[in-house]
């Protein structure tokens, strides 16, 4: 089993977004619910250490950094003699944590890392995290939606993809993918902390606030 002191070697020390702190949270909720739930905590808290260990940094090419994790997670899960099974539901919960990704969390275990993931993507840490992958990203923190983004989520020529952006894309709808019930329960008083942050950020850019 990968130890927090062997995972903390793995991320970026300057990372506020994927680092280690991140990945600390995450493996916390994933602990946390899969008790309540009856998971499996070995795979959890195997998946929930790995889960961005490679490829997570915006400031490289990031696109599928879940393949490159998972690929990771596979060479540390052989040398420490799991079996290939074990390995395997490891992996499909690396696979399927990501928002955007192509893969769906089948597994009780991929639905607990998906749902601990996007937990810290709203509330206080989530606002937190979207303004630092703005700046490391060289986006600014608001920018006015274009017509065309409000309505199709795509940007017009020029037009940045602020963190605001970013909140109106992806944050304000994450509570709708959760698929356990305790993460329901927990995004309910984080989604409020993230509307207010996010509004009231919009207000002041406008001069309303």
């Amino acid at each position: 089993m990968p130890t927090v002191e062997e995972a903390q070697s793995w991320y970026a020390t300057d990372d506020p977004v994927h680092g280690f702190d991140h990945v600390l949270r995450v493996m916390r909720t994933t602990e946390e619910i899969g008790t309540e739930l009856g998971a499996d905590l070995e795979i959890l808290r195997a998946a929930a250490l790995l889960h961005d260990a490679a490829g997570a940094d915006p400031r490289e090419n990031r696109a599928e950094h879940e393949n490159a994790s998972a690929e990771f997670a596979q060479a540390v899960l052989r040398d420490e003699g799991w079996t290939d099974d074990r390995i395997r539901e490891v992996v499909h919960c690396i696979m399927s944590h990501r928002y955007r990704g192509k893969h769906e969390p089948e597994s009780l275990e991929a639905q607990i890392l998906f749902d601990a993931d996007k937990l810290d993507v709203i509330g206080a840490f989530g606002a937190a995290r979207t303004l630092g992958y703005a700046m490391q990203a060289g986006q600014p923190m608001f920018a006015e939606p274009s017509e065309q983004f409000l309505e199709h989520g795509e940007t017009v020529p020029g037009e940045p993809h602020s963190a605001y952006h970013e909140y109106l894309f992806k944050l304000r709808k994450v509570k709708d993918r959760l698929h356990t019930e305790p993460a329901r329960r927990r995004a309910a008083k984080r989604e409020r902390v993230l509307v207010s942050f996010f509004e009231q950020l919009a207000a002041e850019a406008r001069g309303e606030g």
